[in-house]
């Protein structure tokens, strides 16, 4: 029986195959878009065959889908996600950084608001263990700053985070015993 696809149905399946695609990025491009093309042809066809949501309901959960194909190309070994560890890894910078240089700009502003004219050297310690000492210099308001810096704490916390949020230390392959060999008659 030939069932004709509507525009719906053509949405119903992209939104399966965006959805699949979405728990792949694991996979190589190259065959992430291979899977695409092949999960959307057979949708289509099956579609066409027994109609769209027989179609889409034989083909089941997306995220045991999505797991088979990871397993089909890297095996069943748990894996780093550098997808997760690249976000992190850029977010984190990005925040800290961004905590940190606000801090040291309130204790800045701070100096100014409770005296418009100051004029001397005024030290802030940071943020405990995270943030080196900033030392503002003020000549009639006007004010420059120099430190503020991450701590080697902070890098330590930051590397760790990544490699932690990655679950990075999967890169190490990891040498098993190998059983000795069982006599057979």
């Amino acid at each position: 029986m030939d069932n004709s696809v509507s525009l719906i149905d053509r949405m119903r399946i992209e939104r399966v195959v965006w959805a699949l695609d979405q728990r792949l990025y694991d996979l190589p491009r190259r065959s992430r878009i291979a899977t695409r093309r092949e999960v959307r042809q057979n949708l289509l066809t099956a579609a066409h065959d027994v109609g769209t949501t027989e179609a889409l309901r034989h083909l089941g959960n997306s995220r045991t889908l999505a797991a088979e194909y990871r397993s089909a190309e890297f095996g069943d070994q748990a894996r780093p996600s550098w997808m997760a560890a690249a976000v992190f890894l850029l977010t984190g910078q990005l925040v800290l950084t961004s905590l940190l240089s606000e801090a040291a700009q309130a204790f800045g502003d701070g100096i100014t608001a409770a005296s418009p004219h100051a004029t001397g050297t005024f030290t802030w310690h940071g943020i405990p263990y995270l943030q080196d000492a900033v030392t503002y210099t003020v000549a009639n308001g006007e004010r420059t700053s120099a430190g503020g810096a991450w701590t080697p704490l902070a890098w330590i916390i930051w590397i760790a985070a990544t490699v932690a949020i990655g679950r990075l230390w999967r890169v190490v392959p990891i040498r098993r015993r190998s059983q000795p060999a069982t006599a057979t008659n």
